[in-house]
């Protein structure tokens, strides 16, 4: 009998963004600990690295309240930092495809001398360098463009209604300021506001 096969560490990232979309709520990585494996099939002793390099690649956010460190994400906000990290990863590509093409142009031109100099050695480095770094670049960019179908339609349903996505995102940060004020008796609304550059008269759009 073969065994089973476990989780690639994408598929663990991907079940961890799942848990968040589904959830829409605020957890501590203790709770992560203990709902991941249980609902997602994340081992335990990895969730902390999932987590952590979903916040690296600002998929999920965090802030350190009191002693303890809140992780969350919402679909609408998601949505967002994937396209702007899709435009970050594209345009390094595009910097390293210049940089590429510079140093093919002075390959060529070391070449017409056919002495094996310091410099012509240098060149095919720094081009072995460069062409490796580039398909790094196109490997982390086709990542977020091939996300799978779940994530791709919770993405797709927020620009289906500007107003109700939105509206959805209102309901996040006021169930965030919701729990602050439950889960911290001495929690200060107007400098959590003035924090995350928060409106007074923030409200749902009419």
């Amino acid at each position: 009998m073969s065994k089973k096969k476990g989780l690639s560490f994408e598929e663990k990232r991907q079940r961890m963004l799942h848990l968040f979309y589904e959830k829409k709520d605020v957890f501590t990585l203790k709770e992560l600990e203990k709902i991941a494996p249980k609902e997602k099939g994340i081992t335990l002793q990895t969730v902390k690295e999932v987590v952590q390099s979903l916040v690296d690649d600002s998929l999920v956010d965090s802030d350190k309240i009191g002693s303890s460190i809140y992780f969350w994400s919402f679909p609408s906000n998601a949505f967002i930092k994937r396209n702007v990290k899709i435009d970050e990863l594209q345009k390094k590509i595009d910097e390293t495809n210049a940089k590429i093409n510079e140093v093919e142009s002075r390959i060529k031109s070391a070449r017409s001398n056919k002495e094996d100099t310091e410099e012509r050695r240098e060149l095919l480095e720094l081009h072995r360098t460069t062409e490796r770094k580039r398909q790094d670049l196109e490997k982390s960019l086709k990542q977020y463009e091939c996300c799978d179908d779940n994530v791709l339609q919770a993405m797709k349903s927020q620009l289906d209604s500007a107003k109700q996505g939105a509206d959805r995102w209102t309901d996040n940060v006021l169930s965030v300021i919701s729990w602050c004020k439950k889960k911290f008796p001495n929690f200060d609304e107007k400098a959590f506001k003035q924090q995350y550059e928060i409106d007074d008269d923030f409200d749902y759009v009419e």
